[in-house]
């Protein structure tokens, strides 16, 4: 495919750019040029790839997952990889009005000038941004309506482990981790590009191409592939290539810190939760090699905090003597240490204590659930004495601030589970009471109450949502009982979980439904001021599709889903021993003290290794 030349591509966005900028509300978020960031010469590569995130550029620049496939792609010899966000509403209006195409932040290059542009899905209430974005960029929706001239629409993340509803506007998803695929998919489409060249129509090309990615291990092409989709898995994370020089934003994020990945995967086996299981293994970074890229980051970046990225940080095996060891290269940088995703049931209060010492902030649990039975259910394989017992050392430690996350509308759930959340926050009112006594006015306790969505892949993914009135009622009741000048109650909203369920467990009919909602108007669905109800119930009417169809009917056990062409390598046996054990109040235990089975043991060893203990 012939490229423009640079001149050509950057034109008509530089020419109205500045006047643009100056009427935006955060003209920083379109610039580009930040520290560490890559330029290359367009005319010097043969394939531009734009990682395109669904959401503004504060949500984009704090997501690792990008800075991890910017810096692996731009280290390959030949391929430029660019960044595209979706604009804010102020200048998306601009925009529309001054018919500038959405652009690139490296070159200010047009999205549909690109080879291949690739969306990460982290988040189903962002599908509609995604529709936006390429209405912006002037590229139809769906892929049959998109000739060779255009650009290859690929897309990857947790929510390509069920493609189905967007697989009419995706060329091709990557499933699992990326860093590898989306290096040979650049790869290939060079030599695809080599092997096929252009007549003076450009025809054939993204077929060709298309079919010889079906081949790859972790590839489905809606269309071409006929049979089932195992995930990429990268089996030694400490040997793949990690950013020294993420890049530093102009404008403050949502994590504006240097982040260091120690290890991906969980073994703690949550029932509710997605990425515990298509996560599987789990897969560590040696400590020598965290401290080494720790190091590097908060020398090229001049980040005041560094944090370390997992599931759950204090399940790295090593975690102490490390967390001692980042202590000293942080103090000596002054600079302080995060450490999110802790356990209740392995808190190290040893860390926790040096933690006070340099920086003290709020603390974070999530308990789930409010009683014993119901953590049983989600295998959520903390108690009531882990509970208490971790809070009372925090407050003797000074903490002043605990933050508590629960879910709502889990399985099984009684009136019972949503009393033994008011009943854990008044215990900890008491606790600090009893400790500080009258000094003790300033404790806060905040309560996030989120709403059970069955997710693909896991053991609950057969499981019946609640109605959004099911769960209004039980805010009310939680809110009505946890008032007080001590506690904070906040709740997701019931609506947007129940269209986050319609997507989560949706098939190729959603995308139907999805098209509909964005011709209403519906964009930013994950942002409540920005959330159109009425646009999304008109699109279910206009379209005839029942979002009860997707959320409140329980499914058996031997329904195909719409997700079954995907193997996240643990096996359906697994899924389903474990949603009975679920019924039964019946915990697993974790996959570190013994193999449970899960299936992801015929993708590579995953036993502990030397030196797993954690206690």
């Amino acid at each position: 495919m012939q490229k423009k030349l640079f001149s050509d591509i950057i034109s008509i966005v530089m020419k109205k750019l500045e006047t643009l900028l100056r009427q935006a509300e955060k003209p920083a978020r379109y610039t580009g040029s930040e520290i560490n960031s890559v330029m290359k010469r367009p005319e010097d590569v043969n394939v531009r790839f734009a990682f395109a995130f669904p959401d503004i550029y504060e949500i984009g620049m704090s997501y690792v997952g990008l800075q991890i496939l910017y810096d692996i792609l731009n280290r390959e010899e030949g391929v430029f990889c660019e960044r595209v966000f979706a604009p804010g509403m102020d200048m998306e209006t601009l925009m529309r009005r001054e018919r500038v195409p959405l652009f690139s932040l490296e070159t200010k290059t047009s999205l549909a000038d690109f080879d291949i542009v690739g969306f990460t899905l982290q988040y189903e209430l962002s599908f509609s941004n995604i529709l936006n974005m390429l209405d912006l960029a002037g590229i139809p929706f769906r892929s049959s309506e998109r000739n060779d001239d255009m650009p290859v629409i690929i897309a990857g993340g947790p929510c390509a482990f069920n493609p189905e509803p967007l697989a009419d506007f995706i060329d091709l998803f990557v499933i699992g981790d990326g860093e590898e695929a989306d290096t040979e998919l650049c790869r290939l489409y060079d030599l695809c590009r080599r092997e096929y060249p252009p007549d003076g129509n450009n025809t054939g090309f993204k077929r060709y191409f298309l079919e010889k990615a079906a081949g790859m291990e972790g590839i489905y092409v809606p269309g071409i592939t006929d049979s089932k989709v195992r995930k990429n898995l990268i089996q030694d994370l400490d040997s793949l290539t990690y950013p020294e020089k993420p890049i530093v934003p102009f404008i403050e994020t949502v994590h504006d810190r240097a982040v260091v990945e120690i290890f991906r995967g969980c073994t703690r086996g949550c029932r509710f939760c997605q990425a515990g299981m298509i996560y599987r293994p789990v897969r560590e970074r040696r400590p020598e090699t965290v401290k080494q890229l720790a190091a590097a980051q908060i020398k090229a970046t001049g980040h005041d905090e560094l944090s370390l990225l997992s599931l759950s940080s204090s399940d790295y095996s090593e975690f102490r003597p490390l967390v001692t060891d980042l202590m000293e290269i942080c103090r000596s940088e002054d600079i302080s240490l995060s450490l999110p995703s802790m356990r209740l049931d392995s808190f190290s209060f040893e860390v926790l204590r040096e933690i006070q010492r340099y920086k003290k902030s709020g603390l974070t649990f999530a308990p789930e659930a409010g009683t014993q039975r119901l953590r049983n259910v989600i295998n959520k394989s903390i108690t009531d004495d882990d509970i208490y017992g971790a809070v009372t050392k925090a407050i003797e430690l000074g903490w002043r601030q605990i933050k508590l996350y629960f879910m709502v509308g889990l399985p099984t759930e009684t009136q019972k589970d949503l009393d033994g959340i008011t009943e854990i926050v008044r215990r900890i009112l008491d606790i600090n009471y009893g400790i500080n006594g009258r000094k003790g006015g300033a404790f806060r306790v905040s309560v996030s109450v989120s709403n059970f969505v069955p997710k693909a892949h896991t053991p609950f993914q057969w499981t019946a949502q609640n109605t959004p009135e099911e769960f209004t009622a039980k805010h009310a009741y939680l809110r009505e009982r946890l008032s007080g000048k001590n506690v904070n109650f906040n709740y997701h909203d019931a609506y947007i979980s129940v269209l986050e369920a319609v997507f989560a467990r949706g098939d190729r009919k959603c995308g139907t439904l999805l098209e509909a909602a964005w011709k209403n108007g519906c964009k930013f669905d994950g942002w409540s001021e920005h959330f159109n109800k009425k646009g999304w119930e008109k699109a279910f009417e206009d379209t005839g599709i029942r979002k009860e169809d997707y959320t409140v009917r329980k499914r058996s056990y031997d329904e195909i889903l719409p997700w079954d062409l995907i193997d996240c390598s643990v096996s359906r046996e697994f899924l389903i021993s474990e949603a009975n054990k679920a019924e039964e109040g019946r915990i697993t235990e974790d996959c570190r003290d013994g193999c449970r089975d899960c299936g992801i043991s015929s993708r590579m060893d995953c036993r502990p290794h030397k030196g797993n203990d954690r206690r």
